[in-house]
């Protein structure tokens, strides 16, 4: 697997307009359901294009190596990673890791990905 470094100025402006939104959701949203669930869903969608934004990888490897990690982020969650890194003050870490296990999180960030696997199959289909 030879992946070499590629700029891709499509990806990287969806990366930067996903981190915004997310960066908005995050001051300015506080519910039950957008700020925990969709800014899950959008976060493996930002990670995805942040990813293709300098690595020219095919999508499947991409894609499920996002949701691998996304899932090893919610397992480090359950594990209460936070606290035991004594970093339970700090609110960066509370919002960048996590503090809580939730398996509807794991759903948001399965349908993230497959919102990518879908978006991106209808694009290689449309180049072929």
């Amino acid at each position: 697997m030879n992946y070499h470094l590629k700029l891709n100025r499509q990806y990287l402006i969806l990366s930067l307009l996903l981190f915004l939104i997310e960066v908005l959701i995050a001051l300015y949203v506080d519910d039950g359901f957008i700020r925990p669930y969709l800014g899950d869903f959008l976060v493996v969608i930002l990670i995805y294009c942040f990813v293709k934004s300098f690595l020219n990888t095919p999508f499947w490897p991409t894609a499920l190596g996002v949701l691998i990690f996304s899932y090893g982020v919610e397992t480090l969650q359950y594990f209460n990673i936070v606290e035991k890194l004594g970093l339970q003050h700090s609110k960066l870490a509370r919002i960048v890791i996590g503090s809580s296990f939730e398996w509807l999180d794991v759903v948001a960030y399965t349908g993230g990905i497959a919102l990518v696997v879908f978006v991106e199959k209808i694009i290689i289909r449309n180049k072929k």
